[in-house]
């Protein structure tokens, strides 16, 4: 099963400071909550690891990245990520292409993903990945922003770096997926559900 994203964050910092970030690679990966790079293989691959908790089970992924291109001018960066949890269940692939753009007097990261997954994780069905891929991504990039609004030396800097010190340790299942629910109630309704 394959999902496809297109996502834009308002960055709280200059496009220099949100590329300066992008090309963070340990950095980016810790935006996502259970991610980490393990090992740096040489400079455009990485060993990495997820780690999800849902209910009393805690799921394992353990991967690769690898750095396809980075582009300066343009800003842009490019990877591909593979990953198997630990049973060999599920198997799930991320290309993701991101760049900073400065539109408007603000700073904004881009984003496209195509994210294909196999095995047990596929069997959420279409719209419930859509979903639960969307609620990832949303988390990614608030970290992303926290992340850029730490550079600086303001109180809006300390509120981020509070907000990133407090980031769970792993994915936590419960909360996507009531998140996941109420997305799909305002997807009944029209959008008019409340939380």
């Amino acid at each position: 099963m394959q999902v496809d994203l297109d996502k834009t964050f308002e960055l709280p910092g200059s496009g220099n400071q949100g590329w300066t970030f992008l090309q963070d690679i340990r950095g980016v990966a810790s935006c996502m909550p259970g991610a980490e790079i393990t090992e740096q293989v040489d400079d455009s691959n990485y060993k990495g690891s997820v780690k999800a908790k849902i209910g009393p089970a805690t799921m394992a992924f353990a991967g690769n990245i690898e750095i396809r291109s980075m582009d300066l001018d343009k800003r842009e960066l490019q990877m591909v990520g593979k990953g198997q949890d630990s049973k060999g269940t599920s198997s799930a692939t991320m290309d993701l292409t991101a760049w900073v753009v400065e539109e408007e007097g603000k700073a904004l990261l881009r984003g496209k993903a195509s994210v294909t997954v196999t095995g047990k994780a596929a069997s959420l069905g279409g719209r419930m990945m859509t979903q639960v891929a969307d609620q990832i991504l949303n988390q990614f990039g608030k970290n992303f922003c926290n992340n850029v609004a730490a550079m600086g030396e303001d109180e809006v800097a300390e509120q981020a770096r509070e907000e990133l010190a407090e980031q769970p340790a792993e994915l936590n299942g419960f909360a996507f997926a009531w998140s996941v629910f109420t997305g799909w109630l305002r997807s009944l309704f029209g959008g008019k559900a409340s939380n």
